[in-house]
């Protein structure tokens, strides 16, 4: 399994990306895709909707399961992966990339910088 060093991790399983434009990306880890297995849909909050972090933004169904996704921060989405809904198999196969979920702005983008590192990470799942 992959952790890509430039991404942060939450102990839910979501991975944050910060972009250029200071919003970031938002999907769930290797790890997570493998414990689910199959997805067959994804439904995430539409744009414009706010949360607290650790609030629930969406979820993740796969064929022997439905997972709830929590906001690694507080703030407002701004973008969701419509691709998704034709193909939701694309966090299995690109968790990282394709298989984005949804962008958001933060009410406070230092915060990111609480959550783990890939090394971190990867203690907790080991």
């Amino acid at each position: 399994m992959s952790y890509p060093e430039d991404l942060k991790y939450t102990k839910e399983h979501e991975w944050v990306r910060v972009n250029d434009d200071e919003t970031l990306t938002i999907g769930v880890t290797d790890f997570a895709q493998s414990e689910l297995g199959d997805i067959v849909f994804v439904e995430v909050d539409p744009e414009g909707t706010e949360f607290d972090k650790d609030e629930v933004f969406g979820t993740v169904e796969a064929v022997k399961t439905v997972s709830e996704l929590y906001a690694p921060l507080a703030g407002e989405v701004v973008g969701v992966n419509e691709g998704l809904e034709d193909e939701p198999e694309l966090v299995n196969s690109d968790p990282y990339g394709e298989g984005w979920m949804l962008t958001m702005k933060a009410d406070d983008p230092s915060a990111v910088e609480e959550l783990m590192d890939a090394d971190e990470y990867q203690d907790i799942i080991n």
